[in-house]
């Protein structure tokens, strides 16, 4: 009888621990896919808020599509979860900024939205509280600075996007665009500042990290004289690192020379050792475990009414060969 008591007495604290799970209100953080290293950084930052708020009212709650390339995937999870009575807010990064504005106003929800690692469109931020993460443009005309300073001559270059869609791969092209010609809002490098975009560039790669290496190798088989890439996105380098490898050890001369100049995104997975060995001129990168973190305590603050500054943003990261052991910031 008492093993029968330690059973069901068992039970039921396990049904009740379960029961107060399922009462918290849930902050959502929801991503462009879960397939991307770069937003299980955000994930475990999301969990790291769980454990260190284990009596807080609200679970940091962390979802998306399966593919980063999947835009309708995540547009659905978003009105899913703005349908739930349980969602006391939602952080969401748009892998299609149009796609995802329109989502929120159909949905019309009265819970408070914001935007985490990538942004709405400027016409669309009325949708959404604030803005939490990199700044963009910031990041963009930091990588076209190494590539100055590298190339100052200028040269033909290509640029490496992620989803054509993508506000936050967008802002980060304009702000190398800018810094590469001295100028402002330029669609297209041709002969700016010494700067001309070749033919069949940019190249979208919708964030899959081989298909941007193959890119890479059909870019440079068809110009061999092509003095740079921009990856807006470390998406070859953190996605595809072997592959990557292999197509710069056929041009290790050239990237030492200075003579093709790869500047990229991000310091994430095999990013930071990559450049350690060479392989890229610099990385400018972001903190999305920080971004995780953060968002659960920026969605309560907008849950509770208090005033959020718009855009928050998080640190940049500025990774060499030189200073690859100590320009992580954490």
């Amino acid at each position: 009888m008492k093993k029968v008591a330690l059973v069901l007495g068992a039970a039921a604290l396990a049904l009740s621990a379960g029961s107060a799970l399922a009462q918290k209100k849930q902050l959502v953080i929801v991503v462009k896919g879960l397939d991307n290293p770069f937003f299980e950084a955000i994930h475990q930052g999301c969990e790291k808020w769980n454990k260190e708020n284990a009596s807080s009212p609200y679970q940091c709650f962390y979802t998306g599509p399966a593919s980063t390339s999947d835009e309708a995937g995540e547009a659905q999870i978003v009105s899913d979860i703005l349908g739930k009575a349980d969602t006391a807010a939602v952080a969401i990064s748009p892998s299609n900024a149009p796609m995802i504005a329109h989502t929120i106003k159909s949905a019309n929800p009265k819970i408070p939205i914001m935007t985490v690692d990538a942004d709405l469109k400027k016409e669309d931020s009325a949708e959404r509280k604030t803005y939490l993460g990199t700044d963009n443009y910031l990041m963009g005309y930091k990588l076209g600075e190494y590539l100055k300073k590298a190339k100052p001559n200028g040269g033909k270059v290509c640029f490496i996007e992620g989803n054509a869609a993508a506000d936050n791969i967008l802002r980060r092209a304009s702000g190398s665009r800018d810094s590469l010609s001295g100028k402002k809002g330029l669609d297209r490098l041709n002969g700016e500042g010494g700067w001309t975009e070749i033919s069949g560039c940019p190249v979208f790669t919708n964030d899959d990290g081989a298909k941007g290496v193959q890119a890479m190798s059909d870019i440079l088989t068809a110009n061999p004289k092509l003095d740079a890439f921009v990856i807006e996105g470390g998406w070859p380098l953190f996605g595809a690192p072997q592959p990557y490898r292999q197509l710069t050890d056929q041009f290790k001369d050239q990237i030492a020379k200075k003579e093709l100049v790869i500047v990229a995104a991000d310091t994430i997975g095999d990013e930071v050792p990559i450049a350690k060995e060479g392989r890229v001129e610099a990385l400018v990168g972001q903190r999305p475990f920080e971004m995780g973190y953060k968002a659960p305590s920026v969605m309560i603050d907008l849950i509770n009414g208090k005033k959020v500054d718009d855009p928050v943003f998080t640190g940049l990261d500025e990774c060499t060969k030189a200073t690859a052991d100590t320009c992580i910031q954490r």
